[in-house]
């Protein structure tokens, strides 16, 4: 096996203009881990935020950027039992994937639905486990309750969506322009509202006749938060994953008390091999068969080449995608 290995390098973080490939030694490989060679990864929000210096890895975590991954498994690690070296798996990663090899806890890898590809495998891990964990897990959507995803054509807005909608839940998402509009619509959408149009919150108070919703998925935050109060019906649940706008804002929590409101929220990060292991189980059983059925299917819009991770950065930043935005690292 070589020694070394292509990856892209952040630096000390900054613009998108700081992604420069670079060569590195292969990652060190613990007990419990399998070393993956990495035919495909996902970009994702979190490496944006961990080029600007705002999401830091955790400290036994590879410093590069990258969450999720496809490809084989070359190399197992002391006690591995459930995998075998040539097995074509996908895995989500605590970091290192935007590389040629990647060490992940075993509970985090798993088989590649059949029917799928590589490409398509590499575009699941970081959203599913994350929709998972807190859409059904925090959230506790059950069927024939209503949900509002924010960012609905996001890769983690358009997995909401269909797994929401696979699980009897009447789904409603925000977008920006018409173009996702109609994306969300064919994912299963039943409700999309254009947020430069209408008003998100008039707009759930006029669909449910002043209900609102049961759960809401909200990664924007800011001004959100209080239009997210006002949207969720008695004993409603907000579940809070990231902020496009700021943390910090002035709100009027008075309808937490008044309508019984939950709210939470997590990162996946930092949770431990245990709890992403649990979540990996999950997946398998229940959402694994939805994909091989083709009753759902990760969205792709555009695959870059590793070293073009600099314009896949741009592009995400942009929000001008509809669904993953991926990265071919081998053939």
């Amino acid at each position: 096996m070589i020694s070394t290995m292509r990856f892209m390098d952040h630096g000390l973080g900054g613009p998108a203009d700081v992604l420069v490939q670079a060569k590195g030694p292969l990652p060190e490989l613990k007990s419990g881990e399998v070393l993956i060679k990495v035919i495909y990864a996902g970009v994702n929000r979190p490496d944006i935020s961990q080029r600007l210096g705002k999401y830091p890895p955790p400290a036994d975590a590879s410093k590069i950027m990258g969450l999720e991954v496809s490809g084989e498994i070359a190399k197992l690690g002391e006690g591995v039992t459930t995998f075998k070296v040539g097995e074509r798996v996908c895995a989500l990663c605590n970091g290192g994937g935007y590389a040629q090899f990647v060490s992940v806890p075993c509970g985090q890898v798993l088989p590649l639905p059949s029917g799928l590809g590589m490409l398509e495998s590499a575009a699941l891990p970081e959203n599913f486990f994350t929709v998972w964990t807190n859409v059904f897990q925090r959230g506790k959507l059950l069927a024939n309750e209503s949900f509002l995803v924010h960012g609905g054509s996001s890769g983690i807005g358009l997995t909401a969506i269909q797994l929401a909608t696979s699980f009897g839940a009447k789904v409603f998402c925000t977008v920006g322009n018409e173009e996702k509009v109609q994306a969300c619509l064919k994912a299963g959408a039943d409700v999309v509202i254009n947020y430069n149009t209408h008003n998100f919150v008039e707009e759930v108070a006029r669909v449910t006749q002043g209900y609102g919703v049961n759960l809401i998925l909200d990664m924007v935050g800011g001004s959100y938060i209080q239009g997210n109060l006002k949207s969720l019906a008695m004993d409603g649940r907000l579940v809070q994953i990231a902020f496009l706008q700021p943390s910090k804002v002035e709100v009027d929590w008075m309808q937490i008390m008044t309508k019984r409101l939950t709210y939470t929220g997590s990162t996946l990060r930092p949770r431990t091999p245990q709890d992403k292991a649990q979540i990996a189980q999950e997946l398998f059983k229940n959402v694994w068969p939805l994909l091989e059925q083709k009753k759902i299917a990760p969205v792709i819009h555009k695959v870059f080449d590793l070293e073009q991770a600099r314009q896949a950065h741009l592009l995400m930043e942009s929000s001008q995608h509809i669904g993953k935005i991926m990265l071919k690292v081998s053939d």
